[in-house]
């Protein structure tokens, strides 16, 4: 997949684009406003990552520029600017996540992965599996090998969150907006104890453990085969 990375900060856009091509991403990088709309227009790009404030033309004009020309390519903006009004702002213009600085490029990497999932073809998924955790949708059933696990209606979604992202570091942030919505302060141990719920129902009397926590980024569900080290960036 191709992306096109517009900053004007040297330092962070090598440092995007190592970990991308480390990714299998081919990246393409410009660091003025002005370059980085007519590069945007003149090749095709499976994403965009944005920065918000550039030389000669601001990220958000090039966004609105971009979706004025009927341009539908995901989307995701960085910026120091974390307000909410400034990240609804950015929204507003046609970006489709915004991501404020600093972060961790693991969420970066998630989250733009998650963009480019949402423009491919959709495809009904009614049961889902890492290793031998499987989950029914339909059912709403859960089983790892012959044991059935109950989970509670959050826990259930919460899981259910992980293991669609399966091998993907997925961010406190990103199961309080999946999970609650926003309705709990991010500082919350909600995330911690539900957590630790859910490893104690699929891991606890396994030989093998999928839920892993990545220090200072978030936690991962995989396969016992999965390179965690490698999602430590």
């Amino acid at each position: 997949m191709q992306i096109l990375i517009i900053e004007d900060d040297t330092q962070t856009a090598k440092f995007i684009q190592n970990g991308l091509q480390e990714s299998g991403f081919v990246v393409d990088h410009e660091s003025d406003g002005e370059k980085g709309l007519a590069q945007a227009m003149t090749n095709q790009y499976d994403a965009l990552v944005i920065d918000r404030m550039l030389p000669n033309l601001d990220g958000l004009a090039i966004i609105e520029q971009l979706r004025g020309r009927g341009y539908n390519v995901p989307i995701l903006i960085l910026s120091a600017l974390g307000d909410v009004d400034q990240r609804v702002e950015g929204l507003k213009a046609g970006g489709d996540d915004y991501l404020v600085k600093p972060y961790a490029f693991s969420e970066l990497l998630a989250r733009l992965q998650s963009l480019v999932r949402r423009t491919q073809p959709n495809q009904e998924v009614n049961q889902l599996q890492v290793h031998d955790l499987k989950m029914d949708l339909l059912k709403r059933k859960v089983t790892r090998g012959n044991d059935v696990i109950d989970l509670q209606p959050k826990e259930f979604i919460l899981l259910e969150t992980l293991m669609r992202n399966s091998g993907e570091v997925i961010t406190r942030t990103m199961l309080l907006e999946k999970v609650w919505d926003y309705n709990f302060d991010p500082q919350t141990n909600v995330i911690d104890v539900h957590i630790s719920r859910i490893r104690a129902k699929i891991d606890k009397d396994y030989d093998v453990a999928l839920l892993k926590t990545i220090r200072g980024s978030g936690y991962i569900l995989a396969a016992p085969d999965f390179d965690v080290n490698s999602q430590q960036k």
